[in-house]
This record gives structure tokens, sequence and C-alpha cells, in this order.
């Protein structure tokens, strides 16, 4: 795979350039073209950075180097399932925002993001209209609303290994660290959305994980929360907020709480069910809600709105594993 400094002008030379200097065009196989259609990008500033997302093609890497790179920065090129295209660098590397976000993909499908870091701004990272884009191992925080949006029907997507903290700088009680969907109605359809092994909190300004109704299929896997930083505004009170269908909530470890721990609601008809709680231990010390539950399901019917607790989840503190009437299996 070549290497090469990113550029705002040409993305790289043609492929045949070399056998059509020496008059040998026909010599050029199709695996030749392939391999060349793809290119490692380094970027140092910017400017470079801004470049090399506008540039982007199928398959291509972007490699940040350790700086800071001020800025709002965008993605609108699509890769594809073979051929997805990669945004990595190290901790090092700090996209620091001035307002809006730190990096809007729009449209932008089949993408890979690791290691960097994500500050100032709004919000940290959001897709829209963007499937199978994949977050891992990236830092965010500090920021005035939420870290991680998956919204406008943005499914296949996953936000793994990664560390959130300090986000709702603003005060207003909108900094939740993951949030699947949009609220206000069903047509976000950002569905199969895996957040699994991230790191999230200390002062996390909203819920850890918000899943909005409209979306189905969010798997919430062995993470560690925090709610040191929940503030009860937007009835922010619990680390997981489910209101989509079919969510699993599996090995999850939780800490300081105002009230519970995870919460599913109804707020519309039909959603908020078929969520499963499995293997997830919940310390509630020092929470002073009205609730205090584990697991408080506040809308469940065997029949037509399911919600599924099983024996091995564990409490510590507080009034109990789940809220009463809804069976432990």
């Amino acid at each position: 795979m070549p290497v090469r400094p990113a550029r705002a002008t040409a993305r790289r030379p043609h492929a045949c350039a070399a056998v059509c200097a020496a008059g040998l065009l026909t010599a050029l196989s199709p695996p030749a073209a392939a391999a060349d259609a793809a290119a490692v990008v380094e970027v140092t500033d910017a400017e470079q950075l801004a470049a090399a997302l506008a540039d982007a093609s199928p398959g291509d890497t972007i490699r940040l180097a350790a700086g800071t790179y001020r800025g709002n920065f965008d993605a609108t090129a699509d890769g594809t399932a073979d051929a997805p295209i990669t945004l990595t660098g190290p901790a090092g590397a700090v996209l620091t925002a001035r307002g809006g976000y730190g990096l809007h993909l729009d449209g932008a499908a089949h993408w890979n993001l690791s290691g960097f870091t994500v500050t100032g701004g709004q919000k940290g990272i959001v897709m829209d209209a963007s499937d199978h884009v994949h977050i891992t191992g990236v830092t965010l925080h500090d920021l005035e609303m939420e870290a991680v949006h998956f919204r406008d029907s943005s499914s296949h997507g996953s936000l793994r290994d990664s560390h959130v903290h300090d986000t709702g700088t603003n005060g207003r009680g909108m900094g939740e660290g993951v949030y699947v969907g949009s609220a206000g109605g069903t047509g976000d359809r950002s569905d199969h959305v895996l957040i699994q092994g991230n790191h999230l909190g200390p002062g996390i300004g909203g819920e850890n994980v918000d899943i909005k109704e409209g979306t189905t299929g969010a798997r919430i896997i062995g993470n560690t929360f925090d709610g040191s930083g929940l503030t009860g505004a937007h009835y922010d009170d619990s680390w997981v907020d489910i209101k989509g269908n079919d969510v699993l909530v599996e090995g999850n470890t939780g800490t300081r709480t105002t009230n519970d721990g995870f919460q599913t609601h109804q707020v519309r008809e039909g959603w908020g069910c078929g969520t499963v709680f499995r293997d997830n231990h919940a310390d509630l010390t020092g929470a002073t809600g009205p609730d205090r539950y584990a697991i408080n399901v506040t809308h469940h019917d065997p029949a037509t709105c399911p919600v599924t607790v099983t024996g091995d989840n564990t409490v510590t503190g507080g009034n109990g594993l789940v809220n009463p009437g809804v069976p432990v299996g």
C-alpha cells in the first residue's frame, strides 16, 4: 500500500503512469489497479486532515501524527464492506473543536475510527445516515453536550474499548456519553449499535448510555459506568436509559448513581420492550433518589412488552435488584 502525505489537490498519481511512460499500457493488470486504489495518507495538521477527509476513497487509511488539530472535521465519502476507510492515530492526536462537532460523518458508511482523542466543541463524534461506523480505542472529553451520537438511522455501528468523561459542560443536562437515535419520534432507525468494553465516566452530564425510541437491537456489553456526573436534568438519574426495543444489556458494572442503575421507559407505544438484562453488577451506594433499584422497569407487560431480568444480575445498596412486579428468571 503506497504511503503519501495529504494534499488538497490530486488524490494520487494515475495507476498506469509508470507503464504508460514505457509504452506498456496493455501490461497493466486488474490486480495492480486494485492495489493502487487505496492509499495511506499521513497528516500532521488540521488543513491536511480536512483535505484527506474530503479526498478519501474506499480502502484509504488516514494516519494522524501526534499533535493538535483545531477545527470541525467532516467526512462524506463512503467506504465499502470490503474496503472501509480508516482514520487512526495515537491518543496524542487531539481533534479540538471550535463549537459544533469534533468529527461529523454525514452519509459516510463503512468507516473505522481508532486511537485518537476528541475534545472541545459541542459534540464529539456524530454519525448521520452513516452505517457501519466502528469507533475503537478513542478518548472523548470536555464536550458541551454528548460524546458519541449515532443518529439519522446510522445502523450496525459500534463504540468499543473507548473512554468518555466530562461531558455536558454547558450545564444543561444534555451530556450523554453515548446517544443512539433521536428523541420525540420513531423515525430514527439507528439499529444494531454495539457499545462494548468502554469506560464511561466520570463527569458525564447525562446518562452514560441513552437508547432512544425507534431504535432496535442495541447491545450494551462489558462496560464500566460511573454516574458521578448525573445532574437530574431531563430525568437523567441512571447510567443507562432504554426506550428502544430488543436491547441486550450484559456484563456491565456501575457505580455512583443518584437513583437507579438501569432503566427502561415506554415513551412511544410499542417501544421500550424486549430488553434482556444479564450478569450486570450495580453498586447503588450513596444513591438518594426515590426508587434506587439496580434495574427499574417502568413499563412491563409479559405479553405485549416483556423485559427479561436474569438471576445473575447483582446489586449492592439501594432498595433491591428490580422494582416489584418484574420477575427475575
